[in-house]
């Protein structure tokens, strides 16, 4: 109708979703401005300058299922830079370097009897195959995967990768939020012994920096190193953000993708009841080195650990993914925030990536470390225990205008680019019907 003032529409997080929301936005004809206290966009996909490298802080990668990841690309013309290469499993056990995650391979495995892998491996192919989570969603998940794989299994295969993720909350998690992640990797393979994950040539920042551009030719805004200190509630409805120096710009819909534990503090006026559940979640925290080496540790993209002397679940050998002219390894510290661990200093977890890759490959010395960095993300991954969903607040929260979602929502499914674009699309769409 001519006229008719179109909303302001402020979004919260400058990362995938919050991107995604924006670029959903820009189609549909408004002009989001959207608000990151980063200095750069991506939130865990930004890259960094490692020494004349531009590369993620975190681990990415995509399987070819990632329908909404994949959609994206093609509307921004960037479909020609997606890479999809044949990629390795292995696992480090008992001082071996074993292949894995293929039948052949777990018929060769050293360390588990015979019973245990046809347990295990009818347990990973069911779980590929199921397509209803609901069953699940109730169910404790490290029980439930040791009804299926038997105690031997589960303590060879998984014990350790659950304690040292999750430790505490080991034996509080959702089993559909453990099959989703077995899942995706299971449908990531093109025939039952060869896996294939893809990588977006740049890395991250093509797709970021191609979404960015879009929602900025499409008459949207994107404020970087712009903290918003409040979310502003008056009569039962949105009316703007503050920001770090106590201004108060006006808007109609505020759609916040920033992680859940942040929400408390950013919108005290939520009901109270509303303000208890957002305050109860949990989240696990992640110290990331990422190394860059003159030679490769190993020939796998993944490699899972279970050493008693390594307080990791695995590396992520980056290289053997997106090629790259140095070694780059990725080696990730899980532990819930509040852990003393994560107080210990850089230099604690660097040491002990460079024991750990030198125990895997002795022929690695010390002068093949070119560079070697730590990161951290305090709310990396929510922790999902059983029923999680029915524990969220709605999206659309009791706030006229006020939209809160971050990748706890897309629940049973693991956090990851493709989700959280599929997802802040959606939110998008619902915030303007």
């Amino acid at each position: 109708m001519a006229g008719t003032r179109k909303k302001r529409i402020a979004v919260l997080g400058a990362g995938p979703m919050g991107l995604a929301v924006a670029y959903q936005l820009s189609l549909d004809g408004h002009r989001p401005v959207v608000f990151e206290a980063d200095d750069r966009v991506g939130g865990m996909t930004a890259s960094f300058d490692f020494n004349g490298l531009e590369i993620e802080r975190y681990y990415h990668f995509h399987c070819i299922s990632d329908t909404a990841f994949l959609q994206v690309l093609d509307e921004l013309g960037l479909a020609g830079k997606m890479r999809w290469v044949e990629t390795r499993m292995g696992y480090w056990y008992r001082n071996q370097l074993q292949p894995w995650g293929n039948p052949w391979a777990l018929l060769k495995f050293r360390g588990l009897g015979p019973i245990g892998k046809l347990r295990y491996g009818l347990h990973a192919f069911l779980s590929t195959k199921r397509d209803d989570w609901k069953p699940l969603d109730n169910v404790e998940a490290t029980g439930w995967i040791r009804r299926w794989v038997g105690a031997e299994a589960y303590e060879v295969m998984w014990r350790r990768l659950f304690e040292l993720k999750f430790y505490d909350y080991t034996y509080g998690l959702s089993a559909a939020w453990i099959w989703s992640r077995i899942r995706r990797i299971g449908r990531s393979r093109y025939s039952m012994f060869r896996e294939k994950l893809g990588y977006l040539e740049g890395g991250s920042s093509t797709l970021l920096n191609g979404m960015k551009q879009a929602i900025e030719s499409a008459g949207g805004e994107i404020r970087l190193s712009w903290p918003v200190r409040k979310v502003v509630i008056e009569g039962g409805k949105v009316v703007g953000v503050q920001g770090a120096a106590g201004e108060t710009e006006l808007f109609d819909t505020v759609i916040s993708t920033v992680p859940l534990p942040y929400v408390p503090r950013l919108m005290p006026d939520l009901p109270k009841d509303v303000l208890e559940k957002f305050g109860a979640l949990k989240n696990i925290a992640v110290v990331c080195v990422i190394a860059k080496l003159r030679k490769a540790v190993t020939e796998n993209f993944w490699l899972n650990t279970n050493d008693p002397e390594m307080d990791i679940p695995g590396i992520v050998e980056y290289t053997n993914l997106r090629p790259l002219k140095e070694h780059v390894v990725y080696v990730p510290f899980y532990m819930p925030g509040e852990h003393p661990k994560y107080a210990e200093p850089d230099d604690v977890f660097i040491g002990k990536v460079r024991m750990y890759l030198k125990k895997i490959n002795p022929a690695l010395a010390d002068e093949d470390f070119i560079d070697i960095r730590a990161s951290r993300y305090r709310h990396a991954q929510p922790i999902c225990d059983p029923g999680y969903l029915s524990h969220l607040p709605p999206v659309s929260l009791p706030i006229e205008g006020l939209h809160v979602a971050d990748t706890s929502y897309y629940y049973p499914e693991d956090r990851g680019i493709s989700e959280s674009i599929g997802f802040g699309r959606k939110m998008a769409k619902d915030a303007t019907a």
